[in-house]
């Protein structure tokens, strides 16, 4: 019986040597085709293809030189140096290209940018930075037509400081970098496309300066009317439509301020910061002040020539606003003023047809 045993074991040996030899060719089978899969996905790198590579540099300027160079007069006693006032860098780009064969293509690259959605010809190509909450975008089935504005946003107590104007709120940092022209053609090797992404919104920096009743201020927020209410993406210039843009401030030793985006003046041209049109324009900044008793005053300022002389950002300064003892010290002294009470913004989504 032992004898009979040896060699259904000797079998047995050969069986599990045969198994383990058919594993053995299926597992270098498998990671042959995934060599083979991974060639395959890389090799475009290396055909004869359309390969354009964005390269990204970043312009980070809060507002353009005009009739002030604030670079080199910026005082002391504001509450911020010039370059903290610059915008970050954004953290993802949108490519879109547009062919003249009516082709369009379109990627989302990282900051430091990417291959473009290029084929073979000419397309004129938009970027511009994807990481933005409010800004909405419009017009983008062609380049010369796209825009960005931002969302409606509402305040009840504020009135109407121009007739006509949507109130909305402070735009995102946005840049963007246009090419009327740009050629796809096949090539062994990446070709590097130089890319600088341009600021198209600006920041203000308003400052109200109280000379009477400083005691009595809790809470401060404003607007300024007037200001562009879009910006066209392939050479920056704003459209003729007119806005007012809401804000809250932050309370100083010398009254309130705020650090305020926005697209600039309207009407205004992507080069050469000149005036487009002698059309008359005019500015309104308003304070809205909520005092330790819970009484709301409403203050109004002409910044027109301010305004006309930085028309893409800059400083705002008003003084001598006063708060009356009579106002100060009118009813309880208990009162609690909070952020809470003292009426909401509303958000509002800017439907687009």
């Amino acid at each position: 019986m032992a004898h009979r045993a040896m060699p259904r074991k000797e079998g047995r040996k050969r069986v599990r040597i045969t198994t383990m030899i058919r594993c053995a060719a299926i597992l270098l089978l498998v990671a042959c085709t995934a060599c083979r899969k991974e060639l395959y996905y890389h090799d475009d790198d290396h055909a004869l293809t359309v390969k354009v590579y964005a390269v990204t540099s970043w312009k980070q300027e809060w507002e353009r030189t005009h009739s002030y160079n604030w670079k080199e007069s910026w005082l002391d006693e504001f509450r911020y140096t010039y370059d903290a006032l610059r915008p970050d860098k954004a953290t993802g780009i949108k490519a879109t290209v547009y062919g003249d064969d009516g082709y369009s293509g379109e990627l989302h690259l990282p900051a430091e940018g990417g291959k473009l959605p290029l084929r073979e010809g000419k397309h004129a190509v938009l970027l511009y930075n994807n990481d933005t909450e409010y800004i909405v975008f419009d017009g983008l089935s062609a380049s010369t037509s796209a825009t960005a504005t931002t969302r409606t946003l509402t305040r009840a107590s504020l009135g109407t400081l121009h007739k006509g104007e949507r109130t909305i709120n402070q735009p995102d940092q946005l840049y963007a970098h246009y090419l009327e022209e740009c050629t796809g053609e096949k090539t062994l090797e990446k070709v590097e496309l130089p890319v600088t992404m341009h600021p198209l919104t600006y920041t203000y920096l308003i400052r109200y300066k109280f000379s009477k009743g400083l005691k009595y201020v809790a809470l401060t927020r404003g607007a300024l009317a007037g200001m562009a209410e879009k910006v066209y993406l392939n050479d920056g210039r704003t459209g003729s439509e007119t806005a007012t843009i809401l804000f809250d401030c932050s309370q100083t030793d010398f009254g309130a301020d705020v650090c305020m985006k926005c697209f600039g003046v309207p009407n205004y041209p992507g080069d050469h910061y000149t005036r487009a049109d002698g059309t008359p324009v005019y500015y309104t900044l308003n304070l809205e002040v909520r005092l330790n008793n819970g009484k709301v005053l409403n203050y109004e300022f002409d910044v027109t020539d301010q305004v006309n002389a930085q028309p893409r950002g800059g400083v705002i300064t008003v003084d001598g606003i006063e708060v009356d003892d009579e106002d100060g010290m009118a009813g309880s002294g208990g009162f609690d003023v909070t952020v809470d009470g003292w009426g909401d913004y509303m958000d509002i989504p800017l439907p687009l047809g």
